[in-house]
């Protein structure tokens, strides 16, 4: 008698007492606590080693462990990728996007904690990323394998993913609803009935074992905001337009730089070396570099800029207004290299917090020049809403910005000027760049799930799906009597012309031979290849299916034949086919 595994056990008891309905609402639960669980513990980690730096270490005026710490966490964090995870767990986001558009919504197991461990490191050191990124990798993880634990089907799944990305928002940010409109937005989940309560669920779940642990104070505490005033619209929306281009620096310099550290820095080692000094040398220049940067965004938003002068060099040079904005203003554009170096140089972290810290810092400098000029602006005010200009900009998620920085500093009463400066921001970067930092490389790869119907149900589509293997193949040398005979044995009017190495020579149509099929004289005068037709497209194996139908639309074909890259000839792909298939998916991902 063969004996059933705990395991099957308790599934076959959860498909008999607990709906699948059901099931979905308490797994969402279990989700939704485990990740706030994980943001609690990362949180913790990092405050603990940042604690034993500053007490031990920078608190006796020692500021060269502003360059040797932020080295120490890249090297640890490298070593820990290379020698114990044994796989690549950077951009969190972008490989959350990769598993629900490209891996039927599964996500490596040990991302369940790699994640947590790489960038604590990075981060409690002195790394210039954020956290956010990580746990939100961290909360999906969870997600994708307790479904695949219990068996859920792909469309739970990737609702499984998106409870695991609210529950992580919630829980590190304290931030319920920035939780569900980041997931809609970013992971670009359908907003329907059967997913909005899972959802809530997990973000405010995650949410409220935060506030157990973390206490309910909002996380930027201010201590004076003005009210919102109908006079500041047109310098809000002047505010909203700079973020706007400072999103396109930070999408495009980021892009940029990351491409760089691959091609030019091949062995890893030198990546932690090169890494880890530039970034060591920026923070000594640049203090508010350091870390996340969120006690920087504390004194900017009440009133204590000054103190992002401290320990600098450049605080030799006098106390200059516009030496002050000069400071300010380098290190807004070398934000996005102190980034760079630290993931480049094998650290673990997102960019959540760069792009907070880079908004506050651009709405700060904003206020402080129109103070200057005359135009009475608060700065506090300015830097609060910057925050939500840049992160709606870089993340094309005007929402997510608007909500998060409101849960994120109580500001709700500014929700106005956050919807200004937000749309501004995201409209000035739609004009530039049609997705987001995250979103954009899996686009150029044709792999990106998005909101768009169309373009979604046909990057679910695969080659090996419509892909047609049953035509009948001839050699170009065959005779035309020979043809004859194949073709009365055929069913299929086209026939892929292949050599003896396997690649395709041509197609040859019925149409093409009909008028002399039926002359015996002829039947050895013509060989296939005085008959054979080059064809209108080729597709290969790897091309995505949007490129695909764009083929069939440019040439009018109804066949196309694929080969792989070596042009050797694997089948035909009908558009017919195409259409069966995505209405197979359709059908599917239109059941609630």
């Amino acid at each position: 008698m063969t004996k059933i595994s705990g395991k099957e056990q308790l599934l076959a008891w959860r498909e008999k007492h607990i709906s699948e309905k059901q099931f979905v609402l308490v797994l969402s639960f279990i989700v939704g606590a485990l990740s706030s669980l994980a943001a609690v513990v990362l949180k913790s980690f990092i405050h603990l080693i940042q604690y034993f730096i500053e007490r031990y270490l920078i608190a006796g005026e020692h500021e060269f462990w502003y360059f040797i710490c932020p080295m120490i966490g890249i090297a640890l964090a490298a070593l820990f990728v290379h020698y114990i995870v044994k796989d690549d767990i950077s951009h969190g986001i972008t490989k959350i996007l990769y598993a629900i558009s490209q891996r039927k919504a599964i996500i490596k197991a040990h991302n369940m904690w790699s994640s947590v461990v790489g960038s604590a490191l990075t981060i409690g050191f002195g790394g210039s990323v954020g956290a956010e990124a990580p746990i939100v990798l961290t909360g999906s993880a969870i997600g994708s394998n307790l479904a695949k634990f219990f068996r859920l089907d792909q469309k739970t799944m990737m609702l499984m993913i998106g409870c695991g990305a609210a529950g992580a928002i919630g829980g590190i940010f304290e931030a319920p609803i920035a939780g569900l409109v980041f997931t809609l937005e970013v992971l670009m989940m359908d907003l329907t009935m059967a997913s909005v309560a899972p959802l809530l669920i997990s973000s405010v779940t995650a949410t409220t074992i935060s506030y157990m642990f973390t206490g309910t104070e909002p996380m930027f505490i201010l201590r004076t905001i003005e009210p919102f005033a109908i006079s500041r619209i047109p310098w809000y929306i002047v505010l909203g337009i700079v973020c706007g281009f400072a999103s396109l620096y930070f999408t495009r310099g980021m892009n940029y730089l990351e491409q760089w550290f691959k091609r030019n820095i091949r062995s890893w080692g030198l990546k932690i070396i090169v890494g880890g000094v530039t970034l060591g040398v920026l923070i000594f220049l640049f203090p508010p570099l350091y870390g996340e940067g969120y006690d920087v965004i504390s004194q900017l938003i009440n009133g204590e800029s000054q103190s992002a002068m401290t320990h600098s060099p450049f605080a030799l040079l006098g106390d200059s207004e516009w030496l002050f904005i000069g400071y300010m203003i380098a290190i807004i554009l070398l934000k996005i290299v102190a980034s760079v170096s630290t993931n480049g140089g094998g650290g673990v972290g997102g960019i959540f917090a760069p792009s907070l810290f880079m908004g506050a810092l651009v709405g700060f400098v904003i206020a402080r020049v129109l103070n200057i000029l005359g135009v009475i602006v608060p700065e506090s005010n300015f830097a609060l809403i910057g925050m939500a200009g840049l992160m709606s900009g870089v993340m094309h998620a005007p929402l997510t910005g608007i909500f998060l920085i409101a849960e994120l500093t109580g500001g709700y009463h500014l929700f106005l000027p956050l919807m200004i400066v937000s749309v501004s921001s995201y409209l000035i970067m739609k004009l530039f760049e049609q997705h987001s930092l995250y979103a954009m490389r899996l686009a150029q790869k044709g792999e990106l799930l998005t909101h768009n119907k169309d373009r979604s149900i046909l990057t679910l589509l695969k080659m090996d799906n419509v892909i047609e293997t049953d035509l009948t193949i001839v050699p170009p040398e065959m005779t035309l009597g020979e043809l004859v005979k194949c073709i009365a044995a055929g069913r299929r009017n086209i026939f892929p012309v292949v050599d003896k190495e396997g690649k395709l020579c041509g197609v040859l149509l019925l149409d093409e031979v009909r008028n002399i099929m039926f002359q015996p004289r002829l039947y050895n005068r013509f060989t296939v290849r005085d008959l054979m037709t080059s064809p209108q497209a080729v597709i290969t194996n790897d091309m995505p299916m949007e490129k695909v139908m764009e083929l069939f639309e440019d040439t009018g074909a109804w066949n196309l034949p694929v080969v792989d890259s070596n042009k050797k000839y694997l089948g035909f792909v009908s558009k017919s086919k195409i259409f069966e298939s995505y209405r197979h998916v359709l059908v599917h991902f239109s059941e609630e």
